[in-house]
């Protein structure tokens, strides 16, 4: 999913063409889908990405920009399911990662989330929790979507799926990581 404009990053380009370590996230999550046993891998964008569309080499789904659940629900309808789904701004992703959520993937939809005391430690944003199992978490941006279903969480404590880049402040902390 990169049809974000970036507008908290407050920074002269689309959000999945924002750099962190010098690179693209979008290149970084592209990569680590390439590293996992993930199949076909599509970039999903909106209008207001057209410099991201440009960018991506491959399969590219635009949708009509109407935000993120109106965009996914556009593009699971056509593609097959289940699908897996990453925003762009996990540039820490890493294929081992996304084989882990592949391995944990019981048939059903699968919502990946980590605690949100990891976030607030690695001095990360944190804009969205729930609780799960009497622990708040944070969803990571990365799942496994079956219409229709509700699912499961899985809980990782996987540092790199705690680093969403919303904000300068987020970019900051990913580059160190990187």
């Amino acid at each position: 999913m990169c049809g974000g404009r970036g507008t908290r990053l407050d920074a002269p380009v689309e959000k999945a063409l924002f750099e962190v370590g010098g690179r693209p996230m979008v290149d970084h999550v592209r990569d680590a889908l390439r590293e996992s046993r993930c199949g076909t891998v599509h970039a999903v964008g909106s209008p207001d990405t057209p410099a991201t569309r440009d960018h991506w080499e491959g399969s590219y789904l635009e949708t009509p920009g109407d935000g993120y659940v109106a965009d996914l629900q556009y593009a699971l309808e056509r593609v097959e399911t289940p699908v897996l789904t990453v925003a762009t701004d996990l540039p820490l992703l890493g294929g081992d990662a996304v084989d882990a959520v592949l391995d944990a993937h019981d048939g059903g939809s699968l919502t990946v989330a980590v605690p949100a005391a990891l976030k607030r430690r690695l001095g990360v944003s944190t804009d969205t929790t729930t609780t799960y199992e009497g622990r708040e978490v944070a969803p990571t941006g990365l799942n496994v979507v079956v219409p229709g279903d509700h699912g499961d969480t899985y809980l990782t404590y996987d540092a790199r799926l705690a680093v969403n880049v919303n904000r300068p402040g987020d970019a900051t902390v990913a580059a160190e990581f990187l």
